[in-house]
């Protein structure tokens, strides 16, 4: 499930990429092949975090299982 990290909140893509002109189709993130196609990989602080990704527009977004 993906997830939109902020300072303080946990949001779903549905609240934020809707309305983002990067976003697929549905207003969905470009997730493919466990990977973001409309962002880059962050750097991880420790091997427990899971891989974040950091989207065009400036939002950290993860992958939790």
């Amino acid at each position: 499930m993906l997830v939109i990290l902020m300072e303080d909140q946990i949001l779903a893509p549905q609240q934020v990429c809707q309305s983002c002109l990067l976003a697929d189709s549905s207003g969905q993130p470009r997730w493919r092949q466990g990977q973001l196609r409309c962002g880059h990989t962050v750097s991880k602080m420790s091997e427990r975090q899971p891989v974040q990704y950091e989207c065009m527009m400036g939002f950290r977004i993860v992958n939790i299982e």
